[in-house]
């Protein structure tokens, strides 16, 4: 039986008994923890320098707040614990290239790190994730109170046109192996041909190379890997991807149901509609 707050929620979540929210950047972590105190839940936050929306700071008093530098790993149990909740949720990215630059991680984060044989998103966050649950503090799922936000099964947005169903199952067949190795997380693809596979750099970046083709019928898939764990590294489609595949001349995008946030999702599906972009949800086993 799912929470009636959210289908993601723990069974045995109660809102008083807070929420420790580690906040990347953009609008995803601000549309939670709006979610989150509009449903009465008390939250603590945790901002990043460079990274963490301003807007998004300033709606916590002080004493329900604090903002570190990405890799102070001891001060961010440390604030955890001193929130004393019950739950902790991540949501945002933070900038890829801060694993290489501008990183000021602490003794206990360098422990971490030397401690893992491969240093992806799965690892480190996995590895976060267990001295998280030292305190006592359960990581829960990062698409926790966007219900009404996920990708549905089926189109989206007004259908012009269709694309033959075998390309479509070749492409997803493509981005849930790039997922499973680990690479990245979309693709896209013309009429059964891999243009452009999505790694380091991100779906926009990615988008915009496939476009740099200059040819038609591109399409445009977003999957996540087998098992994926969604207490972290949730796929996300926003605004500004949407503003890309139009810069792009991808007409076409294709989202794992319930398993990718649509951020803002009546507008961006308005405005797909507008712009003659057909967006649709596909499930898989």
């Amino acid at each position: 039986m799912s929470h009636p707050l959210s289908q993601f929620l723990p069974p045995n979540f109660r809102p008083e008994d807070g929420i420790g929210l580690i906040a990347g950047k953009e609008l995803y972590p601000e549309m939670v923890a709006r979610r989150m105190l509009e449903a009465g839940v008390r939250v603590g936050l945790i901002a990043f320098e460079g990274e963490t929306r301003e807007s998004l700071f300033q709606m916590f008093p002080e004493r329900d707040r604090i903002r570190l530098k990405v890799g102070k790993m001891g001060k961010l149990l440390k604030a955890l614990k001193d929130f004393r909740v019950k739950w902790a949720l991540m949501a945002g990215q933070i900038t890829p290239g801060r694993l290489f630059k501008d990183l000021h991680p602490d003794l206990k984060a360098i422990t971490l790190l030397a401690k893992l044989r491969e240093k992806n998103a799965e690892s480190i966050f996995g590895a976060v994730s267990k001295e998280i649950a030292k305190l006592g503090i359960q990581l829960i799922d990062a698409r926790g109170f966007l219900d009404d936000q996920m990708a549905e099964i089926g189109p989206m947005t007004k259908t012009w046109d269709r694309v033959r169903p075998d390309f479509i199952q070749h492409g997803i067949g493509t981005a849930k192996e790039i997922a499973r190795l680990d690479i990245g997380q979309g693709v896209v693809i013309r009429k059964g041909v891999v243009v452009a596979v999505e790694a380091f750099e991100g779906t926009d970046r990615m988008l915009r190379r496939a476009g740099s083709f200059e040819t038609d019928q591109l399409v445009f898939i977003k999957a996540v890997k087998p098992g994926q764990d969604f207490r972290f590294d949730v796929p996300v489609f926003g605004m500004r991807t949407l503003e890309v595949m139009k810069e792009a001349g991808i007409h076409h995008g294709y989202l794992e149901a319930d398993k990718t946030i649509i951020l803002e999702k009546e507008e961006v599906l308005r405005r797909a509609e507008a712009w003659r972009i057909q967006l649709a949800g596909f499930a898989t086993v």
